[in-house]
């Protein structure tokens, strides 16, 4: 039963660090920084989730899987309100949003003279 731990341990540090890599990635390449803001904090939620479990599994105990548990709950809460805060700071600092973003919403917030323009 070990070495199924561990091969599934090894497994799950593995596409950790995928879905690091990817979201390396998709800082390069993404066109906006709300869209680098989303795959980022979702690439670190399901990256960070990747990564405990894989060494949960590695080293199994009770004690290490609620210090799993607690380290993804922390890492979902952070990362949505991190995310959230970078995107707000894009939108207050005027940065532009790529072509094709509906961000009608956004601009009746700052701007109450369009509000019901759609």
């Amino acid at each position: 039963m070990s070495t199924f731990f561990d091969l599934a341990g090894q497994g799950f540090l593995i596409l950790g660090a995928l879905v690091f890599v990817l979201a390396a990635v998709g800082l390069i390449t993404l066109f906006d920084p709300y869209v680098r803001a989303s795959a980022v904090a979702t690439a670190g939620g399901v990256g960070l989730g990747f990564v405990v479990v894989g060494v949960v599994l590695l080293d199994p105990s009770i004690s290490n899987g609620v210090k799993g548990v607690v380290a993804i709950l922390l890492q979902l809460a952070t990362s949505a309100i991190g995310s959230m805060a970078v995107a707000r700071g894009a939108v207050l600092t005027g940065h532009s949003f790529e072509r094709g973003t509906d961000a009608d919403e956004l601009h009746e917030l700052h701007d109450p003279d369009r509000a019901g323009e759609r």
